[in-house]
């Protein structure tokens, strides 16, 4: 046996133990593969940046837009988060010429994307006046882009979570799933930093510049995402009776987990999501944190979520009930939304950022189990389907969510220091502390919603068994 020899299997052994998603990989699913096809994950969260966070920024402070024609224009891409259902139905029941049924769909939502980046900085910069044209041409064209990167956003990842439970063996799903979401928090970040960087010194042909080379790396990267992953099979091009989404979503939603197990997504999914545009003011107004402190929680939101979702899919790898692991992720949200409460009367920064990460480590708990579930009950011909529920009532419960807390804060925090609370409940943390409270209410609906859902899945040797056995089954993250 040369040393060679024992250096190379002993570097095999240690890959998939201490490399990050190595032991994702399988015979089927080979990790280059897998890598390339997460990146789809990468061109969504740079869509979700850019969206909610630097043109949120851009439009009212540099372009000087009103701030409800923003809350409108950011709103619009939530429109099409319902339609998911009927995208991934669509993949499902596709039928291609040259045989595919998820390429098409993903390709087609990429051009959406593109589209809709493509005009978003001329409309922009007639939005803000700058031009000698009518106000409402701006307005209409930004609302268009808008809408397109929306429609192409959830398209691109409802049938790219389809496209990766189809290539990956049923036992390799829970650590695929950990990958693609790790994958979804990598292109945020990356994409906040070089937003950040490109932006530092604004003017309007910087911002096109940097938007149109968003719609470029999203080509590229999807482009890329694509390549060679789903084989061209003869049978989809043959035409005959399909089943209409009617009759399908009504089988599906029927008698069965599927209702409440959307349920408990939903109103898991508000609860983590209330406090995505809070978390910062509530530390810099109560807390009196710098704003290099505040800017720091999302990276402890980002470390929190990806611990907790390599947690899940450690748990789901040993047998571990999906179910199981998002109820916990419910119960850390509880822990962590308690200690943002206390934070502000104990006036401890170290609470607040301890339940900041807590947060994240929860929500990716909680991501990770509604969605591995969400594949595991999904028939064989119908992932689609499952996955476009599951991301539609993510995607609506966190928009809707998430516009209800900015509403709820504003007004509690008034109540309060006009006093109509009375003398106990005067502080301007009133609003924010009303908002922390509800969300801890909605978790532990949350928990009500996934107990019968526990007590119905088999023992994990049952789980295991069918993981091993049973082929392939037709799998999200802040904004």
């Amino acid at each position: 046996m040369s040393a060679a020899g024992s250096l190379a299997r002993a570097l095999g052994r240690l890959g998939p133990r201490f490399l990050p998603f190595a032991d994702a990989a399988t015979a089927e699913l080979p990790l280059g593969r897998l890598l390339r096809l997460s990146l789809f994950q990468v061109t969504v969260g740079m869509a979700a940046v850019l969206l909610i966070g630097t043109l949120n920024r851009v439009m009212i402070v540099e372009l000087d837009v009103p701030a409800w024609i923003v809350a409108v224009m950011l709103s619009l891409p939530l429109l099409f988060a319902p339609f998911r259902a009927l995208v991934g139905f669509r993949s499902d029941t596709h039928r291609s010429v040259l045989g595919w049924r998820r390429v098409p769909y993903i390709w087609f939502g990429t051009l959406l994307q593109f589209g809709g980046l493509a005009i978003m900085p001329f409309a922009l910069l007639i939005l803000s006046g700058d031009t000698t044209g009518p106000a409402w041409i701006g307005q209409v064209a930004a609302a268009l882009a808008f809408v397109l990167v929306g429609a192409g956003l959830h398209t691109t990842q409802t049938v790219g979570l389809a496209l990766a439970t189809d290539l990956a063996p049923a036992h390799a799903r829970p650590r695929v799933v950990a990958l693609l979401c790790a994958m979804l928090l990598a292109g945020m970040m990356a994409s906040a930093l070089i937003f950040g960087l490109a932006l530092a010194n604004f003017s309007p042909i910087r911002l096109i510049q940097v938007i149109q080379g968003a719609a470029l790396a999203t080509m590229l990267l999807n482009g890329i995402a694509l390549w060679k992953q789903e084989a061209r099979d003869p049978g989809r091009s043959v035409r005959g009776p399909r089943q209409d989404f009617r009759s399908a979503w009504g089988i599906y939603a029927g008698p069965g987990p599927a209702r409440r197990r959307l349920v408990a997504t939903g109103l898991g999914t508000a609860a983590f999501s209330m406090q995505d545009i809070l978390l910062e003011p509530y530390g810099g107004q109560i807390l009196h944190l710098t704003v290099g402190a505040t800017t720091a929680l999302t990276a402890m939101l980002a470390i929190g979520g990806g611990v907790g979702l390599a947690a899940a899919a450690r748990w789901l790898n040993r047998g571990g009930d999906p179910f199981r692991v998002a109820a916990a992720g419910a119960v850390v949200g509880i822990a962590a939304f308690s200690a943002v409460v206390f934070a502000a009367p104990l006036a401890s920064g170290a609470l607040f950022t301890s339940g900041v990460t807590l947060i994240g480590l929860g929500g990716g708990l909680f991501a990770h189990g509604t969605l591995t579930a969400s594949m595991a009950g999904a028939p064989a011909d119908e992932t689609g389907l499952a996955l476009g529920a599951w991301g539609a009532v993510q995607a609506s419960a966190a928009g809707l969510a998430i516009a209800a807390s900015g509403i709820i804060r504003d007004v509690g925090s008034a109540l309060a220091v006009q006093g109509r609370l009375g003398e106990a409940l005067s502080d301007a943390s009133i609003g924010y502390l009303v908002v922390y409270h509800i969300e801890i209410a909605l978790l532990f609906a949350t928990l009500v919603a996934i107990g019968p859902l526990v007590r119905r899945a088999p023992p994990p040797e049952v789980r295991r068994e069918r993981a091993t056995d049973t082929a392939p089954v037709l799998v999200n993250l802040p904004g």
